[in-house]
């Protein structure tokens, strides 16, 4: 496959929503125009987690990925790249599918945040009960 010949796909978690180009090159990772390591920081261990599905297929110096990620914070982009990633390399490759959906990479986490509701202060937090 060349650059010609990208796979677009998407990717969301909680409010972030992450838009992956995946083709054939020599393992460059980039997030919103800068290198995954200089935009996802807090250390080695979540850039893995975004990076995890490469890594379930071995091919973390195979393919070139170009992301576009907006909303939500730290937690829900990185889900969003991780999510994206997935399902372009299913889409790249079919035998991919097993593996992917096998590490539970290619689910949606649909966790979102409960609203807040009128005469509480949170979602369930009611007022502070008092005897007296």
């Amino acid at each position: 496959m060349t650059k010609d010949k990208a796979i677009w796909t998407v990717g969301r978690r909680k409010t972030s929503v992450a838009r992956a180009r995946l083709f054939s090159g020599t393992g460059k990772v980039t997030v919103n125009g800068k290198d995954i390591n200089d935009y996802i920081v807090g250390g080695v261990g979540k850039v893995s987690i975004a990076l995890k599905p490469l890594d379930a297929i071995g091919g973390r110096d195979k393919y070139d990925i170009s992301i576009n990620v907006k909303g939500g914070g730290t937690t829900g982009q990185i889900g969003a790249i991780s999510h994206a990633i997935a399902r372009a390399l299913s889409k790249f490759d079919v035998s991919f599918r097993g593996t992917l959906k096998k590490d539970g990479l290619l689910t949606r986490d649909n966790r979102m945040v409960e609203r807040k509701k009128y005469g509480k202060h949170k979602a369930r937090r009611g007022t502070q009960f008092s005897k007296r």
